[in-house]
């Protein structure tokens, strides 16, 4: 088991803890409803230390990062962030992933807890044009902080304009008392925010000063409960249930992060491009419940006559809408919004409509 360096802070809030990656992490702490819907009209702050961090330098770090992953590096430029994923030359997804245009012959890949390992042996695997790569994982904290209210916290421990720090941009500079904090403007909530990398040492300071900032505020923790709903709502993947290694960017409607530019040959490129020009056996969708039922991952996704159409890949009750979401691969056929479909929930039958994500706008 490994442990953030917030682990302490954590347990002394009451948090529930759970092993989560091969990590001791908060799964919530006021409960996910609460956490959930302060985020979404206040600020949550979560603790994602887990997280994987990579660099890639040197006078091949751009080939070596335009071929690893499907978005287009060039459209990158120093303080500029990029959702992006790894192809892995089947077809399928290694992991999905920022990329974080440090500096010139720089880069900072963010990836995820799980794949921390999966990912570095695959990055070495196919590095064969001399990149010069450096794990920082175990090294690196990481707290995102998100929510309305979350520019108004965080600028009171900063002298960084933060209103001028677009979406999917990051700066280096000094936060709470911190020097050399990346402060980036990104975040999985769909609820706005800033995440926040530094050395571990510097952990408990800087999440104590954020939650003195943030207390007048209604500034509360928040865990990985919440984080899932969050993302959820808002139609993001997550790898594990929505992304692996079997499911193509163009099954998941991740065209947009693959770009077939002529300067832009990562791996697999002609085979995405098969898939985009030809079509795919299956599309990822989000659907509402019509009646009142939870989906969960794995449950069968069925049309009228009871025949199974896809699964299931991610769902739950959202805290906001008040009603059962979810997402699923289903049949193409099957894939236009405001098509019915059923969910198979124990014996039961629920009905349900695919819609356009994200669920809240």
């Amino acid at each position: 088991m490994k442990y953030t360096p917030l682990n302490a802070i954590h347990r002394d809030a009451g948090a529930k803890m759970v092993e989560f990656a091969g990590f001791e992490m908060p799964l919530e702490y006021s409960g996910v409803n609460d956490e959930h819907v302060n985020v979404r009209n206040h600020a949550g702050i979560f603790d994602v230390s887990h997280m994987g961090e990579f660099w890639v330098k040197g006078p091949r770090a751009r080939d070596f990062v335009q071929k690893v992953t499907t978005n287009d590096v060039d459209k990158l430029y120093p303080g500029k962030v990029q959702y992006s994923c790894l192809p892995n030359g089947k077809g399928g997804v290694v992991d999905d992933l920022l990329v974080y245009h440090y500096e010139e012959q720089k880069y900072l890949l963010v990836v995820n807890a799980a794949n921390i390992r999966k990912d570095w042996e695959w990055l070495n695997e196919v590095n064969d044009i001399g990149a010069e790569l450096g794990d920082s994982s175990d090294n690196i904290a990481q707290l995102a902080v998100q929510g309305p209210a979350s520019i108004e916290i965080l600028q009171k421990l900063t002298d960084i304009d933060l209103s001028k720090l677009k979406f999917y941009t990051f700066t280096t500079g000094i936060m709470a008392g911190i020097k050399d904090v990346i402060i980036s403007n990104t975040g999985y909530t769909g609820a706005g925010g800033f995440e926040l990398y530094f050395y571990n040492e510097y952990a408990e300071t800087i999440w104590d000063k954020i939650m003195e900032a943030g207390k007048p505020l209604g500034l509360k923790p928040a865990g990985l409960a919440a984080r899932d709903t969050l993302r959820l709502e808002m139609g993001f993947c997550l790898y594990g249930n929505d992304l692996d290694d079997s499911t193509s960017p163009i099954e998941a409607g991740l065209g947009w992060i693959t770009k077939f530019n002529e300067n832009n040959n990562f791996i697999d490129k002609e085979r995405l491009l098969t898939q985009k020009k030809e079509g795919v056996g299956r599309k990822l969708v989000g659907f509402e419940m019509v009646e009142r039922a939870i989906p969960r991952q794995h449950y069968s996704i069925l049309n009228e006559d009871h025949q199974i159409i896809g699964e299931v890949t991610s769902g739950t009750m959202s805290p906001f809408l008040k009603k059962g979401i979810g997402m699923g691969y289903v049949e193409p056929q099957f894939a236009s919004e405001g098509t019915d479909i059923f969910i198979a929930i124990r014996n039961k039958k629920s009905k349900a409509r695919v819609v356009k994500t994200p669920f809240i706008r």
